[in-house]
């Protein structure tokens, strides 16, 4: 294979960034939150940059961090940081489809930077058919970056800023319900959203933990898809 030309390298580069600025710009304000609240849990700045590395999940990130400034265990923080995650298993499942010739180191590579932001960011691209691997990982490791680099400055500034000022408790919700907002295209996404809201509320009030997350998904991708299907038998041009 001939390797890619200086030219195609700073194509892809510059393709790869215009797509994921919005997730690096969004990422500022959210990974120094992050840190703050790190900080006033006992966090130093070393090991918020070392979960940043080896964690790269906001709300896994954030989940953990409460726990901790809880007093939880290991295990507790360990299983249930895992089964939030879960909802990757979902996600690549969809990016898989585009990604079948690949090389299996690029793939991990990758795999390690997909988040919900770049999932979201990624995912409509491949489906256009407009898109590859290289520029998915300049998406991908451009926000793992910014992330890193917002959660350590976040931390090392912790200690100069209140605890819940700013509202900065709120700023992860802020980002999903904006990436909900620009993910509703069609009436079928805006009710598998409720569905999912509905569903997570109702077993949040039943069922301790963070399972209802997972649970709230997967009930919301079934009912769907369920849709989704009966719309196309009833009516086969339907979009």
């Amino acid at each position: 294979m001939t390797p890619p030309s200086s030219a195609a390298r700073s194509t892809t580069l510059k393709e790869g960034l215009n797509a994921g600025w919005p997730i690096c710009l969004g990422y500022l304000p959210i990974g120094m939150a992050f840190g703050v609240l790190a900080q006033k849990a006992g966090l130093t700045p070393l090991q918020i940059g070392l979960m940043s590395t080896m964690v790269f999940a906001g709300s896994a990130q954030f989940i953990a961090v409460s726990m901790i400034a809880g007093g939880a265990s290991a295990l507790a923080i360990i299983t249930t940081t895992f089964v939030v995650n879960l909802r990757h298993v979902l996600m690549s499942s969809a990016l898989a489809v585009y990604l079948r010739a690949a090389h299996r180191g690029l793939l991990a590579l990758y795999a390690y930077g997909v988040t919900d932001e770049s999932f979201a960011v990624n995912l409509p691209r491949f489906n256009a058919r407009t898109w590859s691997l290289p520029k998915a990982l300049v998406v991908n490791h451009a926000a793992n970056l910014t992330w890193f680099i917002s959660t350590v400055a976040g931390g090392i500034g912790g200690r100069f800023i209140p605890e819940r000022a700013l509202g900065i408790d709120y700023a992860l919700i802020a980002m999903f319900i904006c990436l909900l907002i620009y993910q509703i295209r069609k009436l079928i996404h805006l009710l598998t959203a409720v569905v999912a809201g509905l569903t997570a509320v109702g077993l949040a009030l039943m069922i301790p933990g963070n399972t209802y997350i997972v649970l709230a998904s997967i009930a919301a991708a079934t009912v769907g898809v369920i849709i989704q299907r009966t719309m196309m038998k009833r009516n086969p041009n339907h979009d």
